[in-house]
C-alpha cells in the first residue's frame, strides 16, 4: 500500500482545489442551497468537461479518465472542503461505482460514457423510510415484466415500492435501485435495476432537510419498469462492496470539511480581541485546537489508508472502510461544534458560515450509517471471522 501521495497527486490536488476556490465561494454556496436544482450547469459544465471529473475513476475503455480511487478521494475531500453544490457524489461516488462492480459489459459500454463526460445524472436508490442502511432490510420488490415489444424480456421488470433520502434523486436523470424479487428476505432475491428519469409510475419529491447544501429526495414505483444491471439475484454479492466504496469516498469528503472547520477556527482565534488579547492566547482556546487538530490528521490518516486500501482492492477494505467512516463521523461532528465554540456568538449566526458545515457534517453523519452502525459492522465481521 502507498501511504503518501505522489508530486502528481498533490499536483493533481492543487488544480482541483484552486477551481473549488473560484467556483465554490460561500456566496455561490448560499445561493445554490436555496435553488431547487442545487447546483449551476454552467460549472457543472467545466467541471466535466474542462477537468473530466466525473470520470475520474471511470476505466478510460468506457469514457472516464482511468484514474484509481485515491484520486477519486482527494477529488472529494476538495470538494467538501469547498462545500461544493453539485450532483458529484451521487453520479461518480455511487453511481458509477455500482455500474462498474455490477453492470455486465455491454451495460457498462452504454452507461458509464454519459456519467463520465457528465451529460448524464444518476444516483443510487437504496435506504427506505424508517429503515436502515442494510440492503437486506429492502422491501421495494421486482416483478418480471410481460414484454410485448420484442425485446428481451429476461431482463426487463415492474418496480413497486418507495425509496427515501435519495441524494440528488429529483435531477437524476438514471436511478440506479435496490429491489428484490418476490418470496425472498434478508440478502437473497436482492438485485439492481436502472431506471430512466421518465420511467412511467415514477413519482419523485424533493426534501426538506437539515442540509441545504445536499439535496435529498423521496422517489415512489408504482409498476414502474426497470431494467436488471448484471445478473438476477446477485445483490447480496455486489452491494456489500458498493457500498464499503461510497463509506471510504464520504469519509474523505468529510475530512475535507473537518480540515475547514480547524482552520476556520484557528484563523479567527487569531483575529478575535478579548479583555485586549487574541483569544488564541488563552489556554481553553489552545487546547480546544490542539485536540481538533489530533482529531482531524487522525481521520485524514485513516481516510488515506482506506482509499488506498479501496485502490488496491485490500481484503481488510470493508473493516477499514468502516472504521473510515465511523472516525471521520465523529470528527467532522466534533470539529463543526467546536469551531461554532470558538467563534462564539457569532458562530450560531445565519450569515457565518460555519452552520453551512454543521448541517453538512451532521448529514453525512447520518448518510450510509452513522459512526455507531458502521462500528457495530466491524464488530460483525470480526465475530464472524472468530
Amino acid at each position: 500500500m502507498q501511504f503518501t501521495f505522489t508530486d502528481e497527486q498533490e499536483e493533481f490536488r492543487l488544480i482541483v482545489r484552486r477551481f473549488m476556490d473560484d467556483k465554490s465561494p460561500r456566496t455561490e454556496v448560499r445561493k445554490l442551497m436555496d435553488s431547487e436544482q442545487g447546483y449551476d450547469a454552467a460549472v457543472w459544465k467545466q467541471l466535466s468537461e474542462g477537468l473530466g471529473l466525473p470520470g475520474i475513476h471511470i476505466p478510460e475503455a468506457y469514457g472516464g479518465q482511468g484514474f484509481g480511487f485515491v484520486e477519486l478521494c482527494i477529488v472529494l475531500e476538495e470538494m467538501g472542503r469547498a462545500l461544493l453544490c453539485a450532483p458529484f457524489f451521487s453520479a461518480t461516488a455511487l453511481a458509477a461505482t455500482s455500474i462498474i462492480h455490477a453492470g455486465t459489459e455491454e451495460q457498462k459500454l452504454a452507461l458509464l460514457p454519459g456519467i463520465a463526460s457528465g451529460q448524464t445524472l444518476a444516483t443510487l436508490a437504496l435506504s427506505e423510510a424508517n429503515r436502515d442502511w442494510l440492503p437486506c432490510n429492502t422491501e421495494t420488490s421486482a416483478t418480471p415484466s410481460d414484454n410485448n415489444s420484442g425485446d428481451n424480456s429476461d431482463d426487463n421488470y415492474l418496480l413497486n415500492g418507495e425509496k427515501s433520502y435519495v441524494v440528488d434523486g429529483h435531477i437524476a436523470d438514471l436511478l440506479i435501485v435496490v429491489a428484490r424479487t418476490p418470496g425472498t428476505a434478508g440478502d437473497e432475491g436482492l438485485s439492481l435495476f436502472t431506471v430512466p428519469s421518465d420511467a412511467p409510475g415514477l413519482q419523485r419529491r424533493l426534501l426538506k432537510s437539515l442540509d441545504p447544501t445536499r439535496k435529498l429526495a423521496h422517489i415512489e414505483f408504482k409498476q414502474t419498469p426497470a431494467t436488471l444491471l448484471g445478473e438476477l439475484n446477485r445483490g447480496g454479492d455486489t452491494l456489500p462492496p458498493i457500498l464499503d466504496l461510497a463509506a471510504v469516498a464520504l469519509a474523505s469528503e468529510m475530512v475535507g470539511g473537518a480540515q475547514m472547520m480547524l482552520e476556520s477556527a484557528l484563523d479567527y482565534a487569531q483575529l478575535r480581541m478579548q479583555f485586549g488579547r487574541l483569544i488564541g492566547s488563552f489556554q481553553v482556546i489552545k487546547h480546544k485546537c490542539a485536540d481538533m487538530l489530533l482529531d482531524v490528521e487522525l481521520a485524514k490518516s485513516t481516510a488515506y489508508y482506506a482509499a488506498s486500501a479501496a485502490a488496491d482492492g485490500a481484503p481488510d477494505l470493508p473493516t477499514v472502510a468502516s472504521l473510515s467512516k465511523a472516525y471521520a463521523s465523529d470528527t467532522y461532528m466534533k470539529s463543526a461544534a467546536e469551531c461554532l465554540q470558538i467563534h462564539g456568538g457569532i458562530g450560531f449566526t445565519w450569515e457565518n458560515d460555519t452552520h453551512l458545515y454543521f448541517k453538512r457534517a451532521k448529514s453525512s453523519e447520518v448518510f450510509l450509517g452513522d459512526a455507531n452502525y458502521h462500528r457495530d459492522q466491524v464488530v460483525l465481521r470480526w465475530e464472524n471471522q472468530a
